[in-house]
């Protein structure tokens, strides 16, 4: 039997549980994961909270079953329901379950160590795998369709704005026209390719093809547009005091995330106003101050948490019409 507990390790447990757990101290609180993964984060808030029930979220089916078996061996199996969707999915998700507000939902961004460590995805540049990197196994596209059908220019934008990758364009310019004659299937092919590419004096350290890699699974699985779709999907469903914890890994995601919080922590009048009417008022309490990062020793420990950046916020009053009908524009502008 797999140790689960060996294969996951959560970031900044402590300080997710410590931030997530105060929306939730009372009878049928509800909090939503939305990133469940192997529910490690999961566990610990319904541990500490006992009177929530948590929704957990996951878009990849292996880990919801794995997350389940998990639940059943901690006894929390009657406090847990587990939804296979993508977390741009969440107001579908409570509709469905009879839900109109939540206490609290967290996100742990990225991939999660099952992904890391499964090596049959291509998700890892450190094995050799197929390009799939799909979190979702049943959609279509993969990190191979990419690499076979996008233009030079779409390439080079994905490595540069996913990856901040240095070398995008004579990167994208090798995949083009390795197309013909040897196209890229495995990650030992796209990992021979960069590292073919990238001038070994202007490499930083690590594999060259990590940030490609990053930029490709980011791509398929459209994490940054799912990201910006849901933080409003969960403001909108926030009770009063309730709590938006998020832990982002890329600078791209993080800087997502505090646009969007810093929105709400802002008076949103012209500068010198004399009198600030109440619907411009701050509806958002930032409760990190900024972004809060794994310190030396939990950097030791989990060298995976040293590019975290967790922050959170509270619900401390009801967010404006306007915005409210702004996030429904918005999302309907995308569909």
């Amino acid at each position: 039997m797999t140790d689960l507990n060996s294969i996951h390790q959560p970031v900044l447990l402590d300080e997710c549980v410590r931030l997530v757990s105060p929306a939730l101290d009372h009878a049928n609180a509800v909090v939503v994961d939305c990133t469940l993964g192997l529910a490690g984060h999961a566990i610990a808030v319904l541990r500490s909270a006992p009177q929530a029930h948590l929704i957990g979220i996951d878009r990849d089916e292996e880990a919801l079953r794995l997350a389940g078996e998990r639940m059943r061996r901690e006894g929390l199996s009657d406090r847990f329901t587990p939804v296979h969707a993508a977390f741009d999915e969440l107001e579908d998700v409570l509709g469905g379950e009879g839900i109109k507000e939540i206490d609290a939902a967290f996100m742990d961004l990225g991939l999660s160590s099952l992904q890391i460590d499964e090596t049959e995805r291509g998700f890892s540049y450190a094995h050799d795998a197929p390009l799939d990197m799909r979190m979702d196994t049943g959609q279509t596209l993969t990190a191979a369709d990419i690499l076979s059908s996008y233009s030079m220019q779409r390439l080079t934008t994905i490595f540069r704005e996913y990856g901040e990758e240095r070398f995008s364009r004579p990167i994208a310019r090798a995949i083009v026209d390795s197309r013909e004659s040897a196209p890229l299937r495995t990650s030992k092919d796209l990992n021979e390719l960069v590292d073919a590419t990238v001038p070994k004096a202007h490499r930083p350290a690590g594999n060259p093809a990590k940030r490609v890699f990053q930029a490709l699974r980011i791509e398929v699985n459209g994490e940054l547009e799912k990201l910006s779709q849901t933080l409003p999907q969960i403001a909108a469903h926030l009770k009063l005091h309730g709590r938006i914890v998020v832990e982002s890994y890329h600078s791209l995601e993080d800087r997502t995330v505090k646009r969007f919080m810093t929105a709400g922590t802002r008076v949103n009048v012209p500068p010198g106003l004399p009198i600030i009417p109440k619907e411009a008022q701050p509806y958002f309490k930032d409760l990190t101050h900024g972004a809060v990062m794994a310190d030396e020793a939990q950097i030791a420990d989990n060298p995976r948490s040293a590019s975290v950046r967790l922050r959170a916020v509270e619900l401390i009053r009801r967010i404006p019409e306007q915005t409210l009908r702004q996030y429904e524009e918005d999302r309907k502008g995308r569909e």
